[in-house]
């Protein structure tokens, strides 16, 4: 498991206490050695996938201690500890928020409080625990579970129709080709057929049922969803849709018939990600510096204003 990002002050200082400048890739290097963190737990990925959780926590504790002036940034990408730092790291105090709010008046300030203000350790809570970023990702993902939630409630007040209705609708916003549903919802016990592209190549035949969430379904549902794929016509994709749940048993033989298995949580997550039965209700657009603005560009600008007559 990872340090929380405060607790990586002190190693972050500790590697830069020689004074000299170093990349962030060589402290995040230095910092899992000398931690002696496992591959696993540097390779964990945030929820959103687009940054390991070791880079962000290191990349956050940066931010904080670059706040409190115990490291700056002398270029872009670089680091190094100030003297102010060397008298922190030489304290041998514990390096926590609460001190640097206590010592530091600019970070108390950064972290909304006046430097007169009663500090306040909150080390233990879990908002010290966890990245800014990491609490955006947890709240989202609660936000989406109780949202799946409400989902499944509202599919069971629905009738048997309506669910394999839903289904297709789902299939189509995620970009297969055209779908429908079976005139009777028991022949030969296919739901619904999909093409598998807009163009009509291949056919994929869909099993929907609307079961209680508690309801298990085993290894002979599947069977008999595979039989009725024989045809005619044959197909060799199939897809066995439910709000239930699946057995090992089911899912160990869809795996080796080529059916695809989905049951309610992932249902209702494809509904969320395809917009499906959901609405925005509002957007956040999180945004960072564009390097590419201050380097690439930096130099052709400057030969361009240098050629000009009035410059």
């Amino acid at each position: 498991m990872l340090p929380r990002y405060d607790e990586f002050y002190a190693p972050l200082l500790h590697v830069l206490k020689d004074g000299n400048t170093y990349t962030m890739k060589e402290v995040k290097k230095r910092i899992a050695e000398n931690l002696h963190l496992p591959e696993d737990a540097l390779l964990e990925r945030l929820a959103s996938g687009r940054q390991s959780v070791y880079d962000n926590r290191i990349g956050w504790a940066k931010t904080y201690l670059q706040k409190a002036g115990v490291v700056v940034s002398p270029k872009r990408a670089q680091i190094m500890i100030t003297d102010r730092g060397k008298a922190l790291l030489s304290s041998g105090e514990t390096i926590t928020n609460a001190l640097l709010e206590e010592k530091y008046p600019e970070f108390a300030e950064f972290c909304g409080k006046k430097s007169s203000d009663k500090v306040i350790d909150v080390t233990d809570t879990v908002l010290a625990e966890e990245t800014p970023q990491e609490v955006l990702d947890r709240v989202y993902g609660t936000i989406n579970e109780q949202l799946a939630d409400d989902l499944l409630i509202e599919i069971m007040g629905q009738s048997v129709k309506f669910f394999e209705i839903l289904v297709v609708d789902l299939m189509k916003a995620m970009n297969y080709g055209d779908g429908f549903v079976t005139k009777l919802s028991r022949d030969d016990g296919i739901d619904g057929i999909i093409h598998e592209d807009k163009l009509g190549f291949n056919l994929i035949y869909i099993q929907a049922k609307r079961w209680n969430p508690d309801t298990t379904i085993g290894k002979p549902e599947i069977q008999k969803f595979a039989g009725a794929m024989m045809g005619p016509p044959k197909v060799e994709k199939g897809l066995f849709i439910t709000i239930a749940k699946f057995s090992q048993g089911a899912k160990d033989y869809a795996n080796a018939q080529h059916i695809i298995l989905v049951d309610g949580r992932k249902l209702t997550e494809l509904m969320i990600e395809h917009e499906l039965g959901v609405s925005t209700q509002k957007s956040y657009r999180i945004k960072r510096i564009d390097s590419d603005y201050f380097t690439d560009n930096c130099f052709s600008r400057e030969l361009i204003f240098s050629r000009l007559p009035f410059y």
